[in-house]
């Protein structure tokens, strides 16, 4: 099989199009792959990057704080394979750990070793059995510190039919109350909310909350109304997903190109402006 940089494109997909917008992708969880290691599966994937002309990915690491159903153990090769990866690829991945609140000392220790100390600009926040809502008081320290160092600060959020799924999940509605505590921070809602309608309208009176737009199908009026409800300033691009599925979120609303290449893109660049002037990084 070709590989995906020779695939042919119509001229609205051609690469030097999609070039032209500067993707940066906010939404990157690496895991092992067949190879069994977070190299090997960032590796395969680093074709598909190149084809669709994706700039660099806010790429989140679990580091041992129970974020992964299977696996939870974290030992000092696991740190050095992920040294390894930011190395590799420095100019792809903009690094990003993932944070437990429900191990709020582990975390803190965890924020200051990647953030504070490390190479790392950005904190993601998951929703699962293991976590705790972001409403919760262990939220403070951890945000409030993250906030020092500049760092992106992500949470994930969904509104599930019949409620949630376990305790631990956040919706979009307690991201809004944690933000409205901390008017002076910003944070990004993941996947708007996934019932996205129910998501805007939770978050559109919180200045300081963006969205991010992966994590469900495309449909027809999703960025129109995010960008009539908060503006185009607050959409960040993600791509958890397939590139037809984010793409299309993008590429098929009613947007000029200004605004495609703000949320394909700048939003998130002006997002990581604090983290990379703190640690003295020229921002592409």
């Amino acid at each position: 099989m070709e590989p995906p940089s020779s695939w042919p494109a119509p001229a609205w997909l051609s690469r030097q199009r999609l070039a032209s917008l500067r993707i940066w992708d906010c939404l990157f969880v690496p895991a092992a792959g067949p190879r069994g290691t977070l190299e090997g599966a960032i590796a395969e994937l680093v074709p598909y990057w190149d084809r669709f002309a994706v700039e660099r990915l806010c790429a989140y690491f679990h580091v041992g704080l129970a974020t992964q159903a299977r696996r939870t153990e974290f030992s000092a090769d696991d740190a050095r394979e992920i040294h390894h990866c930011l190395g590799r690829w420095p100019e792809r991945l903009v690094g990003g750990v993932v944070l437990n609140a429900a191990l709020p000392e582990k975390s803190r220790d965890q924020l200051e070793r990647w953030v504070g100390d490390g190479p790392m600009v950005a904190v993601l926040f998951p929703s699962s059995p293991q976590t705790l809502p972001c409403t919760h008081p262990n939220f403070g320290p951890l945000v409030r510190r993250a906030h020092e160092l500049g760092a992106l600060i992500v949470q994930h959020t969904w509104f599930k039919t019949g409620g949630k799924g376990s305790p631990g999940e956040s919706t979009p509605l307690e991201l809004a109350e944690l933000a409205r505590r901390y008017p002076e921070i910003r944070f990004v809602c993941v996947h708007a909310g996934g019932e996205w309608e129910k998501g805007l309208r939770a978050i559109r009176d919180r200045p300081n909350v963006l969205i991010e737009t992966s994590g469900f199908d495309p449909t027809s009026g999703f960025l129109e109304m995010a960008v009539r409800e908060i503006g185009v300033e607050r959409i960040l691009f993600g791509r958890e997903r397939g590139f037809a599925t984010e793409f299309a979120k993008v590429l098929g609303a009613g947007l000029g190109e200004e605004a495609r290449r703000a949320i394909m893109g700048g939003n998130l660049r002006r997002e990581l402006g604090p983290a990379f002037r703190r640690k003295g990084w020229a921002l592409p």
